[in-house]
């Protein structure tokens, strides 16, 4: 089964709220602890206050260690934590070593030590404690107590429940919880909004495409689409351009092919009803359909390299190639028919490293090679030479025949119409200007003269070399 397509909206929504909402944790965390913290300031601050309050009601009699202290706990330092009807307040006055003298004698004896920078001007410590199973924030003072008949240290214990403290940080982690998700909601409604905008584009052009008949391929319009789907747009539109270039080749080879095939079929079918009725002989009759079947093979040969032509030029698959290499094997393979001729054949290459397809090479330089080799009269001349400059290489095929004529010049390119149409199909010279446009040089097709008078024609092709 296919995966299921990922909505744009759904990928952005995700990618946005999962790092936001991770940190919106990560700040609620934090925010949960500063504000206990903040909180354990304020409330410290009051603690401390009641160990002060308490501390001022010690009295002693004796000195250090024989020293017995006493003490009356004022209402006043208590008064404090009455209001709320939440948190409890315990308390306990010790010497030294621990000895109660008031207070909660269950509440743990404070076993550390001053902060070597107290956050107040007195010796307190605060930290955290259990009492009775509940959970308790201590203040410890360090008291000393001086009269006229004795000197001590006082150590007073004032611990304070938590229900207070946690309520007030629960609110304030409640109040911002719904700010936060209000803050998110709005980032997931903002997103849709915006992605549903910035598609607004694709879907239009999907409904375009849509919308189009069967068959047509002409480029998409987008003036107004976003500068970012510009890229995909003209990539559509290059696609859609060599679609069309191939449906054309395609319906022109179809018909082309209708078209030029039914005549050497039509006489082919007259020679061999001829040779039924005995009009001719039997080796006349099948010398006069070799004929035929040879130019219909000729002709089919030469449509489908014209086809394979503009195939290859829709691939990319070009590699380094020697034009002087190709050539002079081409020449090997046709040089039967160089003798068959008794033409003064005359060749001079140089080397001309090409970017391009091994059969392309091939057609055109054989294609050239024949058309002058067809041209040229029995025991004329015939000569090839590559020449090369800093950036091209130019082949030139000269042979000594009549050469072009009228407005033949004019229309030497065109399929079906070079040249003598009862000895060849005519493709052959169009074949090489498709192959030469493909490799992207030129071709040029010229007269050479002497005196005034015609003596040859010289076809040039001038490629692209590989550059360094």
């Amino acid at each position: 089964m296919s995966a299921r397509p990922v909505s744009l909206r759904r990928y952005l929504l995700l990618g946005i709220l999962l790092p936001v909402g991770l940190l919106v944790i990560i700040n609620t965390a934090s925010l949960y602890q500063q504000a206990l913290d903040a909180l354990n300031t304020a409330y410290d601050r009051t603690l401390l206050a009641s160990a002060k309050s308490i501390s001022e009601e010690l009295d002693v009699s004796g000195f250090d260690d024989k020293s017995e202290l006493r003490v009356t706990v004022p209402y006043a330092a208590l008064e404090a934590f009455e209001a709320d009807n939440q948190s409890r307040l315990f308390y306990r006055v010790s010497n030294l070593q621990g000895e109660v003298i008031s207070g909660f004698d269950k509440l743990p004896f404070w076993g550390g030590r001053i902060p070597a920078k107290p956050a107040y001007a007195a010796l307190v410590d605060f930290y955290d404690d259990a009492y009775e199973g509940q959970a308790v924030r201590v203040a410890v003072l360090l008291q000393p107590v001086v009269s006229a008949n004795g000197r001590a240290m006082a150590v007073i214990q004032v611990a304070e429940t938590l229900e207070l403290r946690t309520t007030l940080a629960r609110k304030i982690l409640i109040s911002t919880l719904w700010r936060q998700a209000l803050l998110l909601a709005v980032i997931a409604l903002v997103a849709g909004v915006v992605v549903q905008r910035a598609t607004r584009p694709v879907r239009q052009l999907s409904g375009q495409l849509q919308a189009r008949p069967e068959g047509d391929l002409t480029p998409l319009a987008a003036n107004h689409a976003p500068r970012e789907l510009l890229p995909l747009v003209d990539a559509t539109n290059q696609v859609m351009r060599r679609l069309q270039n191939l449906l054309d080749n395609q319906q022109r080879f179809v018909r082309d092919a209708a078209h030029q095939l039914r005549t050497p079929l039509a006489v082919l079918k007259v020679q061999v009803q001829s040779a039924l009725r005995g009009d001719m002989t039997p080796m006349e009759a099948l010398t006069e359909i070799n004929q035929t079947v040879d130019r219909a093979t000729a002709l089919a040969n030469q449509m489908l390299a014209l086809a394979k032509v503009e195939q290859l030029r829709q691939q990319s698959d070009a590699r380094p190639m020697n034009l002087d290499e190709v050539l002079r094997g081409v020449a090997l393979d046709l040089a039967p028919l160089i003798a068959d001729r008794s033409l003064d054949f005359d060749i001079e290459t140089a080397r001309a490293p090409l970017l391009a397809h091994e059969w392309m090479l091939g057609e055109l330089c054989r294609n050239l090679l024949h058309n002058a080799i067809k041209h040229c009269p029995e025991g004329g001349a015939l000569s090839v030479r590559i020449v090369c400059d800093n950036t091209h290489a130019a082949l030139t095929v000269s042979d000594s025949g009549p050469g072009i004529q009228g407005d033949l010049a004019t229309r030497l390119f065109q399929p079906f119409s070079a040249g003598d149409l009862s000895t060849g199909s005519g493709l052959g010279l169009a074949i090489c200007h498709e192959i030469t446009l493909a490799l992207g040089g030129t071709i040029s097709i010229d007269n050479r003269e002497s005196h005034g008078l015609v003596t040859g024609l010289d076809a040039t092709v001038r490629l692209p070399l590989i550059q360094k």
